[in-house]
């Protein structure tokens, strides 16, 4: 599944499903200068996302909380669009070690191309 985490003018993260068709093929500018970071665990506590990013479970589950009280499980495979720089932020919790995921990051004025 394909999710995007953003921040709301409530001062809240929020959490929308991306409906990328399987048939196009969608690209990003990746941030100049920023790498791939592998992450092996969560961020504690209530945080913003560093930087826009994508963020890609390979292993594990891992299930992010927001200020709402709702909560979304991610597992391998799902691909999140983390937007969410300001307000509350969301928390990370893994709920099936060991989780691992990789953060690619993205131009903040990249949008969605279509081929």
């Amino acid at each position: 599944m394909q999710f995007r985490v953003y921040s709301g003018s409530d001062g809240q993260s929020h959490i929308e499903e991306l409906n990328l068709t399987t048939s196009d093929v969608f690209q990003f500018p990746s941030a100049q200068g920023e790498e791939l970071v592998f992450r092996r665990d969560p961020m504690p506590g209530w945080h913003n996302c560093p930087r826009r990013q994508f963020v890609i479970t390979l292993s594990g589950q891992a299930e992010l909380g927001f200020g709402d009280g709702s909560t979304q499980l991610l597992g391998p495979g799902d691909i999140s669009l983390m937007e969410d720089y300001t307000g509350q932020g969301h928390t990370t919790t893994v709920v099936q070690a060991p989780w691992l995921s990789i953060q690619i990051s993205v131009a903040l004025n990249a949008q969605v191309v279509s081929q």
